[in-house]
């Protein structure tokens, strides 16, 4: 799953009336797809390019036991919640993001053949909805749709940010799903990742920043 996992950040984004900007959101939503390229890129967890990994996506993913084990996001999602409820001094806004995070796993889990973990080692688990692509595709373009949707009905502000947002993320998910994939994992594809979820925060930032609540009546209630 890509873009399927920014669905919880749209609507995360909108339940506090604090400064959630939406950036903060998206980032928590990938932050342990960020640790695993990262980590990949230093040979700490790793992964390969098999044609026969599932039907849509031809990667093994046989060692992630710090990012993709449900401990581990686990861990990741406390750690990022205690910072952006530090950093915002609100605990609310650090529970909403850390439960993003935890999101991610759970996610995973339904398109994942199994290579996820409770702790790290075996057993493995997945329901491998990548192996039925009619299930997989309109699943993750329907978790978008509604948390996209969400999101512009609970806020207002100018059209033209969040419309360049959601076609930035069709893009690069069509990109995922039908350009050639490289004929061996390495640096060049995990920077891409990276390079791919720094452009989506930014733009996420940027939607944030150009949105409002709604009250009722479809006032505006506060800027984030």
């Amino acid at each position: 799953m890509f873009i399927g996992h920014f669905a919880p950040a749209f609507v995360a984004a909108t339940l506090t009336p604090e400064r959630p900007r939406l950036g903060v959101m998206f980032v928590a939503a990938q932050l342990v797809d960020w640790a695993f390229f990262t980590f990949a890129l230093f040979g700490v967890e790793a992964m390969r390019i098999d044609p026969a990994a599932s039907v849509m996506v031809p990667y093994d993913l046989y060692h992630m036991p710090y990012t993709h084990s449900l401990l581990g996001t686990g861990i990741f999602a406390a750690a990022f919640m205690g910072v952006v409820a530090l950093h915002r001094r609100d605990l609310q806004l650090g529970v909403l993001a850390g439960m993003v995070v935890l999101s991610h796993w759970l996610l995973d889990f339904l398109v994942h053949v199994p290579d996820l973990t409770i702790s790290g080692t075996e057993p493995k688990f997945g329901l491998g909805l990548w192996n039925v692509p009619w299930v997989a595709i309109p699943l993750e373009l329907g978790l978008v749709a509604a948390g996209f949707a969400f999101y512009m009905r609970r806020t207002r502000g100018p059209a033209g940010p969040p419309i360049v947002l959601i076609a930035a993320m069709l893009l690069f998910q069509l990109v995922n799903w039908l350009a050639p994939h490289p004929a061996a994992a390495g640096p060049f594809l995990y920077l891409q990742a990276l390079l791919a979820f720094a452009v989506l925060t930014a733009l996420a930032v940027w939607t944030g920043k150009n949105r409002w609540f709604r009250k009722r009546g479809g006032l505006a209630l506060q800027p984030w």
